[in-house]
This record gives structure tokens, sequence and C-alpha cells, in this order.
């Protein structure tokens, strides 16, 4: 056996050990007696509530959100070629976080019902703009990323008007919705988020060939018979579905789609056949380890998913940045 199956064997076990420390572990431990009586019929009602309504709905929504953020991450770096890329490059989070905060500002208890919709709507049309004012006889990938990244820095300042001037009750709302958690899941929003995903999940895995020629160029891709901008358009249609439906479910969770791509290059290769399905296994083994660390480290208080990515993922830019600072030079 190589190295790399023991890494991904390793990556692999590592799933259903998180799973079953996510339902035992919490401000109410749940022994291995507990979690046994589940399967034999003699759980008490308050063990089934913790562990089947509460618990692993929630563990399986921050695996499903990691899924879909770390081939997000992968598609947006292979789009760009820039392998400091991620979904929120493209001003999807952006767009998404003004959505919800008009709807949380302007609709107050109605936001509620309506602010997955607007995430992923926000999300959608930013993505969309991002692509129509890109657009000079084709598109490029540096044109993407600087209007995307003017386009999101005008949705935040949006936002950031709305938390200056909202009611102090609405923008504890929008703030705790911007951290990005998945405290709120059930298995009503579960499977809500699976049936969003399915189509595009399965059309990033379909699309590797794509992928693969286009980190090496425009030039390159079309020599050996890529539609270049159409193959850009709906690569980056499928990154935004996926991150707009986790936006929709989850709020916005950082840095999963940077981390994931990397540490998933590291184990299998560059070739996209493989990198998708090891950016989707890291990226869920991450958030449901950073949902159980938010959970757990200060209990019974609880650090949204979100903030524990971002005490992650900045100390890995930076890493990433130290490790490229003679690139180029």
């Amino acid at each position: 056996m190589t190295s790399l199956h023991v890494v991904l064997a390793a990556a692999l076990l590592s799933v259903p050990a998180l799973l079953l420390a996510s339902l035992a572990l919490g401000d109410q431990t749940v022994s291995r007696a507990d979690l046994r009586s589940l399967f034999n019929g003699s759980a008490t009602e308050q063990i089934r509530m913790i562990v089947l309504d509460l618990r692993l709905p929630r563990a399986l929504m921050a695996l499903a959100a990691g899924v879909a953020l770390g081939i997000a991450g992968a598609i947006a770096q292979a789009v760009m070629r820039n392998p400091l890329a991620e979904p929120g490059i493209l001003g999807i989070n952006a767009g998404a976080a003004l959505a919800g905060g008009l709807v949380i500002v302007g609709l107050k208890g109605a936001g509620a019902a309506l602010l997955p919709v607007a995430g992923f709507a926000g999300a959608t049309l930013m993505a969309a703009a991002v692509f129509a004012l890109s657009w000079r006889n084709g598109t490029s990938s540096l044109r993407i990323v600087l209007i995307g990244i003017a386009l999101g820095s005008l949705a935040g300042a949006g936002s950031s008007f709305l938390i200056a001037f909202a009611d102090v009750a609405d923008v504890q709302r929008l703030m705790i919705w911007l951290s990005g958690s998945v405290y709120a899941a059930s298995w009503e929003t579960l499977r809500r988020l699976a049936a969003w995903l399915v189509l595009p999940v399965v059309l990033a895995c379909l699309a590797v060939r794509q992928l693969d020629l286009m980190r090496f160029g425009d030039d390159i891709a079309a020599s050996l018979g890529q539609r270049v901008n159409l193959g850009r358009a709906f690569l980056i249609l499928l990154c935004t579905t996926i991150s707009g439906a986790t936006v929709a479910a989850c709020g916005l969770i950082g840095f999963i789609g940077l981390i994931a791509p990397h540490v998933a290059r590291n184990m299998v290769g560059e070739g996209h056949v493989r990198l998708i399905p090891g950016s989707a296994l890291v990226g869920g083994l991450l958030l449901m380890a950073a949902d159980l660390v938010g959970r757990t480290a200060i209990a019974p208080a609880q650090l949204p998913a979100g903030i524990v990515t971002a005490l992650i993922g900045a100390p890995f830019l930076g890493y990433l940045l130290w490790r490229r600072r003679h690139v180029g030079q």
C-alpha cells in the first residue's frame, strides 16, 4: 500500500470518527451506551432528541456544506488559474451578504423565511454582473478577478451601510448570519441543500477535463479544442450555484474553498479527476471539525463555524503567501 493510499484511508476513516464525536460531544455528553441504545430502540426521548433531531442533521449539514465549498474552491482556482482564489473572489459572498442584509433589515419578521432565497439570488446576480462586465470580445481570468474584487468591495460597502444604520436587533441577526454557522440545521434544511447541490456537483465531476484544460491557459486550452469563453462561463456558473446554495443554507463560511483544494492537491495531485473528490472530502472534514470545535471549545456557549474556519484560514493564507514569496521574481 502506497503512502497515498494510507493518507486517503485515514481521511475516509476520519469521516465516521468525526461524525461519532459530533454526536457524542457538546454541552451535554452522550455516552457510547446511549448511542448504542439508539440502534436497539431503548433510547430515552431526550437522547433521541439530542442525537437525531439536533446533532445528526447538524453534523451532516456541516459535511455537505464543506463538500460543496471544497468543490467550489477547486473550480475557482482552476478557472482563475490562481492558487489563492476561492469563491469569494468572484464577489459571491459579498453579493449574498448584501442581499441577505436587505432582507433582514427591510422585511423584519418575514426575512427569516426569505433569507436562504435572498442569499442564493444575491450570489447569482453578483457572479452574473462580474461576468458581464468582464466581457470584451471574450473574458480573461485577470478581468474577472479585478471586477470581482471591485464589485465585492461595493457590495461590502452596502452591507456596512446597513450595519451602521439598521436597528440593533436587525444588526445582531445579520452579524450572526454573516459569521456562518450550521447551528440552525434541520432535516428539512439538509434535504433542501442536498437537492440544490446534486446536479451542480455531478456536473462538476463530469467537467474534470474542462478544468484540467482551463488551468493551462486560454491559448493552450483553445488549441486542444476547448471553447474557452463558454467553458469559463459554465464553470463559473457551477461555482456560483454550489457556493450560493451553501451560503443560502449556512451563511458565509470562509476559507474552506481556499484550504481544501491545497490540502487535496498535496494528497492526490493536480488532476481534477482526483482533485474534485479530494477537495470535497477535505472540505467536509474541515467544516465538520470546525463546527465540533465551535460547539465544544467554550461550551455551553458556541462559536459559529465561520469564526473557527477564519482562525484556521488566516494563518494558512499567510503560509501560502510565504511559501510563494519568490514566485515571479
